[in-house]
């Protein structure tokens, strides 16, 4: 079973992590941007190789998660990090509002539907995490699932962990890789990146009201978030809280991650045995 690769910015598992005391900028110590880029392309580099070889050893599946407040970059992430990879080896999903036949199944069906196959990565841009983060800031958003029993709703938090933990403790078991990131924009870095969309015409189509509406929620949010990553962050599927005001820093660092996580799989091409390759030697006089 896979294990979390240690990192400044992975989430405790004994529920100590502090959202409060998680940095949302780079540490002073931070390189500089042409070097950062570079670690960029370096890892990009190192991740194509790394999928081919998932792909022909066919024995573990990844899952990228991606969750965060609007405007952190989740978009512009997935993009960097995965450009070099085959799109044949590459699947990616979003989850937004469940239609009416996802609400007449259990929340984490339209996930367990959208899981990669073995040999490939699949990339979730918002999640089942979407459950226990904009369903608890809008506990109104319960009554359309339709749910048979009335239970207090931090029981109903509770067993939403619980259901995560067994499906993802599932996922690790099984051969999965899971690797989540929660990108960390701060409020003020959140506010300059709308101020852009408004500003600039090729961004406008990115500015909705409603991220307003959400923004004045931020409190709700950070709550949700913190609880979540503390219930949820397991060795076989860790959190990694990382700091998204700086683009460069954050696009680095999630690729560095997945990178030394892949790399830990010992992934090799499948060996081919000597009685095989007398055979395809002997086939080979018949290539013209």
């Amino acid at each position: 079973m896979f294990e979390a690769v240690d990192s400044p910015y992975l989430v405790p598992f004994d529920g100590s992590f502090r959202l409060d005391a998680a940095p949302s900028s780079p540490p002073e110590n931070a390189p500089e941007k042409s070097v950062l880029k570079d670690r960029l392309e370096e890892s990009v580099d190192n991740l194509d190789d790394l999928q081919r070889r998932l792909y022909a050893d066919d024995h573990w599946g990844v899952l990228l998660v991606f969750q965060a407040m609007d405007a952190a970059g989740k978009d512009s992430t997935i993009r960097a990090v995965l450009r070099g990879v085959n799109p044949q080896g590459c699947q990616v999903s979003s989850f937004k509002k469940p239609s009416k036949r996802e609400l007449d199944h259990d929340f984490l069906w339209r996930i367990s539907s959208a899981l990669p196959e073995r040999g490939r990565i699949g990339v979730f841009n918002r999640s089942h995490y979407e459950e226990v983060l904009v369903v608890r800031v809008h506990p109104e958003y319960l009554v359309g699932q339709r749910l048979p029993r009335d239970v207090p709703l931090q029981e109903r938090w509770e067993g939403r962990y619980e259901s995560i933990r067994d499906f993802e403790g599932h996922l690790a078991r099984n051969g999965y890789v899971v690797l989540k990131f929660f990108l960390n924009v701060s409020k003020e870095e959140q506010g300059a990146r709308f101020e852009r969309r408004i500003d600039r015409p090729d961004k406008n189509w990115k500015f909705s009201e409603g991220d307003l509406a959400e923004r004045d929620r931020w409190d709700g949010y950070m709550e949700a978030y913190e609880e979540a990553l503390n219930a949820t962050s397991r060795p076989w599927a860790p959190w990694y809280a990382v700091p998204a005001d700086d683009k460069p820093y954050l696009r680095a660092a999630v690729a560095q991650i997945v990178e030394r996580s892949l790399s830990t799989l010992g992934l090799e091409f499948p060996q081919v045995g000597e009685e095989e390759k007398e055979k395809y030697r002997a086939l080979r006089d018949r290539i013209v």
